[in-house]
C-alpha cells in the first residue's frame, strides 16, 4: 500500500487530527492491508477511540475494501483508502473508478453474500454515526463512514 500521510496540521489542531490516504491495487490481498493500515494509523496517531469504536472501524474497512475487490476491480485496478479524524469524529472512506452506486440490501437470512453495506450501515448507525455514497469528479464513487470519538450511549431494550 502506498500511504500518503498528512503533514503536521494547522495551529490549535489537536495532535490526532488529519486526513491520510492509502492506495493499495483492487486485489484480495489488499483487504487485510487496508485493514492493518487503518489500525496502525490509529495506533501510530493516538488517535483516542474506544476499542468498540475501532472495532467497527476496521469491520468497515474490510467490508468496504472487499466489495471494491469484488465488484469494481476490472474497471478500478486501485482503490484508496482515506482516514479523516477530527476532533470529535473519525471517518473512513474507499473510492474506486467504478461508476455503479450501490446501496445497501434489506436483510436476507437466505443469501450468504449481499450484506456488506448493510452491515456498514448497521454500525455506524450503532456508533452514533452515519454512513453514505457518493459519485467522485472521475466517474466513480466513494463509500465513506463517519463514527464518533465518543461512543453513543447504548439504548436499553426490554
Amino acid at each position: 500500500m502506498d500511504d500518503q500521510e498528512g503533514g503536521p496540521g494547522p495551529v490549535g489542531q489537536l495532535p490526532y487530527e488529519g486526513v491520510w490516504r492509502f492506495t493499495a491495487p483492487t486485489v484480495d490481498a489488499s483487504v487485510p492491508q487496508a485493514r492493518h493500515a487503518v489500525r496502525d494509523l490509529l495506533a501510530r496517531r493516538r488517535v483516542p477511540v474506544s476499542e468498540d469504536t475501532a472495532y467497527g472501524l476496521l469491520l468497515i474497512v474490510s467490508e468496504l475494501v472487499t466489495n471494491a475487490v469484488r465488484h469494481a476491480a476490472v474497471l478500478s485496478p486501485t482503490l484508496a483508502v482515506e482516514v479523516a479524524v477530527g476532533p470529535e469524529w473519525v471517518r473512513v472512506s474507499v473510492e474506486d473508478d467504478h461508476p455503479y452506486r450501490p446501496t445497501p440490501l434489506e436483510t436476507d437470512y437466505a443469501r450468504t453474500g449481499g450484506r456488506g453495506l448493510l452491515l456498514v450501515r448497521e454500525i455506524a448507525q450503532e456508533a452514533g454515526g452515519t454512513c453514505d455514497v457518493a459519485h467522485t469528479a472521475s466517474g466513480g464513487k466513494v463509500i465513506w463512514a463517519a463514527l464518533p470519538l465518543v461512543p453513543a450511549p447504548r439504548q436499553n431494550t426490554p
